[in-house]
């Protein structure tokens, strides 16, 4: 298989190096270059263009290494996209193409990505700045971790508390960084691929309106706006799309006759470990607060019968069930955008989206806000 991959790969490479002719239009200014020079490279070896298309890059080009560690490339480009210079797949300089770009690009071959200095391609800077600050986030917050976890077994509630509050700012460094740069198409890409727009909607559909005012056309404007109208229904603050399905007892039950209570709707299947691993947690909650105004609205996405109605006697679970078994195609899956479980969402007294993805402790400090 991986012999089969390779020949597939080199195959691709040199038809669309050998199709390629596109220095006429790069002489006439609707194209880029790519004026590329290289220390401790090998004259003659090869050097690959991959664009990102569909989260995945693909081959675009290739060309021999000069003398000197020269290379050009050079090509067209419908708009501003993501593409990545790279001698081995493994170690690359991501760089933004767009029309009439004329990019000079200096790097050591040993380590395209961590010596790479890039001149006439703000993007491309910009990238490179949002990969640094993300890289020096993710760091922080596992330090973090470490710590919340010490400071929790060491019984230190204060410290934990305020290590937790640090490790959730950490993401407000991203938002931050992303929203000073509107009218970029890393910004955009940022937003798709750092933000979650289901836990954190409000910020990206407010990014999205900027992105609308100053890059509408843009492949990644378009992508976010999809994404974000899939989310918008279910989004916090929403009042929750109505779910009718059958009852264990044949019957059917509405979401909506739970009206007047704080309602969690738990997501889960008989079949789902995790699911199963979280319902102890989700009992206790309920015993605590089905007098005080709570109630569980469980919609299970399984398929065979019996294995749902043993799961729910197994576990202890009393509160309303529905299913149509029909396992991830579901119509409240569907509805919801529900693509992993457990996923739960808490509404209020009026059926509105309060909070999304509560589990263990965050579940538990959510219900103590809210109902005692």
């Amino acid at each position: 298989m991986k012999i089969t991959k390779y020949l597939a790969f080199a195959s691709a490479v040199v038809l669309l190096a050998g199709c390629q002719n596109n220095k006429s239009s790069s002489e006439n200014g609707d194209g880029f270059t790519v004026q590329g020079k290289l220390s401790n490279a090998t004259t003659g070896a090869d050097i690959y263009l991959f664009e990102l298309e569909n989260q995945q890059f693909v081959p675009r080009d290739t060309v021999a290494i000069g003398e000197n560690g020269s290379f050009t490339f050079d090509g067209t480009v419908s708009e501003p996209s993501f593409y990545r210079v790279t001698l081995d797949q493994r170690d690359g300089v991501v760089l933004v193409l767009e029309k009439g770009a004329k990019i000079k690009l200096e790097a050591d071959a040993k380590d395209l990505n961590g010596t790479s200095k890039i001149e006439g391609s703000e993007d491309s800077k910009l990238f490179q700045e949002l990969n640094k600050l993300v890289n020096e986030t993710q760091l922080k917050k596992m330090e973090l971790q470490q710590q919340f976890v010490q400071a929790s077994n060491e019984g230190r509630t204060e410290d934990a508390k305020a290590i937790e509050a640090e490790f959730n700012s950490q993401q407000q460094v991203i938002r931050n960084f992303l929203a000073k740069h509107p009218s970029s198409i890393v910004s955009a890409f940022g937003t798709l691929t750092l933000i979650d727009p289901t836990g954190d909607f409000a910020f990206a559909d407010s990014m999205a309106t900027l992105y609308n005012q100053h890059i509408p056309n843009s492949k990644y404007t378009k992508e976010l706006r999809n994404r974000l109208n899939e989310s918008r229904s279910t989004a916090v603050g929403q009042v929750a799309p109505e779910i009718t399905l059958p009852t264990p007892d044949g019957g059917t039950a509405s979401l909506s006759s739970l009206r007047g209570k704080y309602v969690l709707i738990d997501f889960w299947a008989s079949w789902c470990g995790p699911c199963r691993k979280e319902n102890p947690n989700v009992v206790r909650m309920y015993n605590i607060y089905k007098d005080k105004g709570f109630e569980i609205f469980g919609v299970s996405l399984d398929q065979n019968r019996e294995k749902w109605l043993k799961a729910i006697a197994d576990d202890k679970l009393t509160w309303p069930h529905v299913s149509d078994l029909k396992g991830w195609e579901s119509a409240a899956a569907g509805l919801y955008n529900i693509t992993a479980i457990p996923q739960t969402l808490l509404l209020d007294k009026e059926g509105r989206i309060i909070a999304k993805n509560l589990r263990g402790k965050d579940l538990e400090n959510k219900l103590a806000e809210v109902l005692n």
